[in-house]
This record gives structure tokens, sequence and C-alpha cells, in this order.
């Protein structure tokens, strides 16, 4: 029965299938890549800071492969849910007769359980030559995003295919087992009398999750408001993002037509777009089953943008406050009495050589040469432990960067500096800030000697301008010296360039994650098309055209998409207002990346292709007369 069944309504598990194949592929891939990370591939004959690099570049791209994984097994399970959940309620009538001829509640649940195993060993076939595409493809990704070497190869891992399919059919029947139960629970003569309310849309469980998730929300947005610190609101920021979508996408049937109203007061004035808003208000399962796929992509994609960026903001907004000068030169600059102070600042590579124990641990990273009295004069950051004062000679601060690494005050550590090689002495532990680049700080006098390192290395001085002198004209005289930039300027600069780092991972998950939500609302206006024959065929006796039908749905499918995206907004609302309130507490201003393009590009995406597909998912159904329709004899 089971087979049968997945052969006769085979476009009805057409978008779960497609949804098992590409999770098999992306899980098998991932893991072939993630394996072949595992010892690291490092060529001879690299310098210690080039495999420093390189090992870093592994690990980071083993992290991603992993959240690759996550997420996938994620969405296969979410859009095999919708389409079993969807399909129980198309096949009322044919699980009614079942029960009226003697099947039992377990016969039924075994039987969609069944279907939805053959489900997932279809999808594994499918996804098996998915899975050798997407590691090629994975593995040029991540070379290109800079995190693996161009000669990384992922070989053929035996395990790995196992392993994926396993996870497809084990997401198959997971996804599956909550419609499975939900239609064990169906009446024979209920379904048999064929009533609009017959199979209710919020289940006693559905009502349990989703008020239990959105009660959790809300006391998760007041305790971000209450605690006022930015760290906890970006942790309770990524705690909103999920449980929001998940309350907002179970309590969907509930939320989709109240908010369907919104948009709804524009579509009025002619048959269709009445008959397109009516269909949004009433048609609730229909509505809900697209809606709620958007409502998670847009909660988690622009929601963890949203948080990313904002980090990356603060960042800028912390070291605009933390330094008191007005300029950013890009070079030494001479003595000028329009000058208050000046803090030069040369960079150049370190190797840092400790005792930890037993054990040695060298760290690979880059040494700030400052002058004490500058620094401090330019900057309000001060040391937690020891003072910069002490910064003289074959001495060492701990930067905000390896604030957390537990160096010890009074301690001694090797400096390796260009071919100098240096026992140092920490004399200061600085405090940890959002901004992490500076690990080290040494006397400006070590970094140059000998002289002509100074000249190779990157060095910035910071000017703090002279009173009743105009910055914009000193910015004029210093020009010559190199890039003058305002410390604003400057701040926003390190900001992005944080952001740019996360560009490409956040990339590579919005793609996913944008793939399985287009197969979820896809395949959702797809059933809903091939179920509504008899509905349309009413329509066109009632004196609509073939094109005032397909124009209905179409509307209706966008209705819905501008309520989802609209939803998945305000989860992203709720994340972000925690953030807002931390920075207002901690910076005495609102920081906080509104992701609006990012927002737009989702919207446009969505209503192209739910109205590309409503509509010739509404042609492709209508292509039969009204009367052959009705008649049953399509």
């Amino acid at each position: 029965m089971s087979l049968g069944a997945v052969r006769d309504r085979w476009h009805l598990f057409a978008g779960a299938v497609v949804a098992v194949a590409f999770g098999v592929g992306l899980v098998q891939s991932a893991l072939q890549v993630m394996a072949a990370t595992d010892p690291p591939q490092v060529p001879p004959g690299l310098s210690g800071p080039e495999r420093a690099k390189l090992r870093d570049g592994y690990a980071g791209a083993a992290t991603l492969m992993g959240m690759s994984v996550m997420l996938a097994v994620f969405l296969t399970v979410f859009v095999v849910s919708t389409t079993f959940g969807f399909a129980v309620v198309q096949r009322r009538r044919e699980l009614g007769l079942l029960r009226l001829v003697g099947a039992q509640r377990g016969t039924l649940r075994l039987m969609l359980l069944g279907e939805a195993a053959v489900l997932g060993l279809v999808g594994t076939a499918a996804g098996v030559p998915i899975g050798l595409v997407g590691t090629w493809a994975q593995s040029k990704l991540l070379i290109e995003l800079g995190m693996l070497p161009s000669s990384f190869h992922a070989p053929w891992e035996q395990g790995a295919l196992w392993a994926a399919a396993m996870i497809g059919v084990g997401t198959a029947v997971v996804g599956a087992f909550a419609a499975a139960w939900r239609a064990s629970r169906i009446g024979a003569l209920d379904a048999l009398a064929d009533l609009p309310r017959t199979l209710p849309v919020m289940t006693g469980w559905r009502w349990f999750w989703g008020l239990s998730a959105a009660g959790f929300t809300g006391l998760m947005v007041i305790a971000a408001q209450a605690a006022g610190d930015f760290v906890a609101g970006l942790m309770i920021a990524l705690v909103v993002m999920i449980s929001g979508s998940v309350a907002l996408s179970q309590l969907s049937p509930v939320v989709v037509p109240l908010a369907g109203r919104l948009p709804a007061l524009v579509l009025r004035g002619n048959v269709v777009t009445d008959l397109a808003r009516a269909g949004v208000l009433h048609a609730v399962r229909r509505s809900a089953a697209t809606a709620a796929p958007l409502i998670v992509l847009v909660g988690l994609l622009a929601g963890l943008w949203g948080v990313f960026g904002s980090l990356a903001k603060a960042v800028g907004e912390e070291q605009r406050q933390l330094i008191t000068a007005e300029l950013v030169v890009g070079g030494a600059v001479p003595p000028d009495p329009r000058i208050a102070a000046t803090s030069v600042q040369t960079t150049v590579p370190v190797t840092i050589v400790r005792t930890a124990g037993k054990k040695k641990q060298t760290t690979y990273s880059e040494a700030v040469g400052i002058d004490p009295a500058g620094y401090q004069r330019t900057h309000t950051l001060r040391a937690r432990k020891g003072s910069l004062d002490k910064l003289t000679g074959a001495t060492i601060a701990i930067g905000p960067g390896m604030a957390t690494e537990g160096y010890k005050l009074g301690s001694s550590v090797t400096a390796v500096i260009g071919t100098q090689r240096l026992t140092l002495k920490v004399v200061a532990l600085m405090p940890e800030t959002l901004d992490v680049t500076e690990h080290f700080f040494v006397p400006r006098a070590l970094v140059c000697a000998p002289a002509s390192r100074c000249a190779e290395a990157r060095t910035e001085t910071l000017v703090r301008v002279a009173a009743g002198t105009d910055p914009a004209e000193l910015a004029q005289a210093l020009a010559a010296q190199g890039e003058v930039r305002t410390v604003r300027e400057w701040a926003e600069a390190k900001g992005a360039a944080e952001q740019r780092d996360d560009t490409g991972i956040f990339a590579v998950l919005m793609g996913l994650a944008g793939v399985y939500a287009a197969v979820a609302v896809v395949n959702a206006v797809v059933m809903a098309a091939a179920d509504r024959r008899r509905e349309f065929a009413l329509a066109r006796m009632a004196g609509c055209t073939r094109r005032q039908v397909v124009g209905i749905a179409t509307v209706e499918s966008i209705t819905v998409v501008v309520v989802g995206v609209l939803l998945g907004a305000l989860v992203v609302g709720a994340a972000l207002a925690g953030i807002a309130a931390g920075t207002a507490e901690l910076y005495g201003v609102v920081v906080v990346a509104v992701p609006w393009r990012l927002l737009g590009l989702i919207s446009a995406a969505a209503l192209v292709v739910v109205g590309c597909t409503a509509a010739l998912s509404a042609w492709t159904t209508t292509r039969f007369s009204p009367i052959t329709v009705l008649s049953g004899r399509e």
C-alpha cells in the first residue's frame, strides 16, 4: 500500500523527494570534505605563520561543513513534515475509507511511515550523484573563500555515503511521524462526510509548541531589554531567532489569516483581488503551508545577518569611543604645532612561544609597536592588570585579542620579531574588547630595530588635534604623509572589514537555506493547486475566465508571500531589540544593523518564484473544461 500510494500520488511527494535528495547530497559532500580536512594537508616548505594560517583555514572549513550538515538535516525534516501534513489533509477521504473497512490506527501510521521510508530511499538514490557534484563544488567554494589551499582534494569516502543514506531515510521518517500520528486520528465517518473543518488545522501539540515557543520568545526579549548588556543581547538574539521562527511557523494557521488582513486592504476593487483576499483569509492550511517556510527563512537568515552586522557596527562604535584622537594617518607624522598628541603604531608579524604547564604553545600573530605615553594620550583603554607605563625595554603587553588566553602578569614569553629572538616580560594585560585584531603590544623601539623594518611594516598615526585647529585643514596638510581619515571613518572601515570576513560563510548558509525554502514553498503551491481543480472549475462556472482564475491564484500566493516576509521581519525585529537596548546602555547610542537589502532580496526572489509557480500551476490545473472536472471525467 505504501508503494502504491507513492506511485499513484507522486506529485504530492515530489517536493519532499527533492528536499531529501538535496539533503543527502549535501550531507554526503560535507562529510567527505570534513574527512579530508582531518588531518590538514599541509604542503612542505611553508613557514610557521603560513602553516598556522592553513590549519586555521582547515578548522574553519570543517566548522562550516558541520553547520551545513545540521542546517540541511533541520530543513529536510521541515520540508518533509510540511509535505506529509499537507498530503494527509488531501487524502482524508482515502484514509477515512481505510478506517471504514477495518484498518487500525497503527496500520495507518505504519503505512504512512512506510511511504516516508520509500520517499527517503528514492531521495537517497537521487542524492548520491548530487553529493558527487557537491563535493567538487564545495571544495571549489572553500578554496575561493581562502579557507583551503588550491591543492585541496576530497577523496571518496564510503562511510560518508552510508551516513548520508541513513540521515536521508531517517529525516524522511522523522518528518512524517507527526503527520502519521495525526492521520491515525481521522474518524471514518467524519472523513467521508467531507466537511471543510473535519480535520482541525491547529492540533493540541501544535498549540502547545507554538504557544510555548511564543511565550519563551517573549520572555527572552524582556530579558534582553532588562539586561542592557550588548554581549547578552547578542546571545539572546540567536535564541530569539530560532524560537520566534518556530513559534510563528507553528501558529501560522492562526497568525497568517490575521496578518493577511493588512495587505488585503490594498487588494480591494475587483473580483480577482476580492476572491484572492478571501482565499488567504479562509484557506488557512494552504496559506500557512506557503508562509511557514518564508517565516523561517527570513527569521533565520535576516536575523543572522542583522546580528553579525550589528556586531561589526558595534566594533566600529567601540573603537570610535575608545580613541580620543580625531584623525588617523597612514604613516608617520612630523611635529606640528597644530597637533596636541600623536600615537604612532607599527604592526609587524610576530611569533610568541610560551610554556603552559609542561607544553609549549606557539602563536603566530602580529605585534603592534607603540609608544606607551602617546598611546595613553590618544586612547581611553587602560590595562586591567599591570600598566602600559612599564612597556619599555624587553617587555610585552597582552592585547584585547588575547585577553582570554590565560597569560599571566609577570610571566615571560619568547618573541620572534623578524630575525630577533627575544625573551619578553609581560607587564600589562589589556581588557577584552569586541575588536580582537590587536593581540600583542611591544615597545616601538623593538619593532624598529633595525629601522628598515619600520619602513617595510604597516604604520598608522593617531592624531589628536590641538584646540582651535580645524581638523579638516590639518587633514589636508597631512595628506602628503599618507591616507588621512577621520576616526569615525577609520572605525567604520574596521567594522566593515570584520563583516566582510563573515560574508563568505554567511553566503554559503544563505544559499543553502534559500534552496530549501524555495523547495518548500514551491511544493506547497503545487500541492495546493492540484487540490483546487474543483474550486477553480466552480469559479469558471460562476463566470470567471481562465485568466481570472490564474490571477486569483497568483494574487493569493503573492499576498501570502508578503505576509510571510512581514512575520519573518517581526522575528528579526524581536531578535535585534535586545541588541539595541544593550548598545544604548553601553555606548549611549543605538547600534543596530537592519538588513534592509537582504530583506528586499528575499522578498523579490520569493515574489518571483512563488508568483510564477502559482500562475503556472493554476494554468496547468485549469487546462480541462469546468464541466469535465465537475463531472469527474478528467
